[in-house]
């Protein structure tokens, strides 16, 4: 992943159940948090939508993520 911010957010809502329960509960109070671009909150929004961002498997965040991040 290109972003510093973005790594930060994933990391933390992967790490720590508070952040997680937040993101699924608002993932919009979530992001707001962390300096992403617009690029950045749509791809999390729509990997969140298809995956359930904090509820997949690293698999499968990663073969979803990545491609995204190329565009970014």
């Amino acid at each position: 992943m290109k972003s510093q911010a973005l790594q930060e957010m994933i990391k933390r809502i992967f790490s720590d159940e508070t952040t997680k329960q937040q993101f699924l509960a608002n993932p919009n109070d979530v992001i707001s948090q962390y300096k992403l671009t617009q690029h950045e909150k749509t791809a999390v929004m729509n990997t969140h939508a298809r995956l359930g961002l904090a509820t997949s498997n690293s698999g499968q965040l990663a073969a979803s993520v990545e491609p995204l991040m190329l565009w970014l």
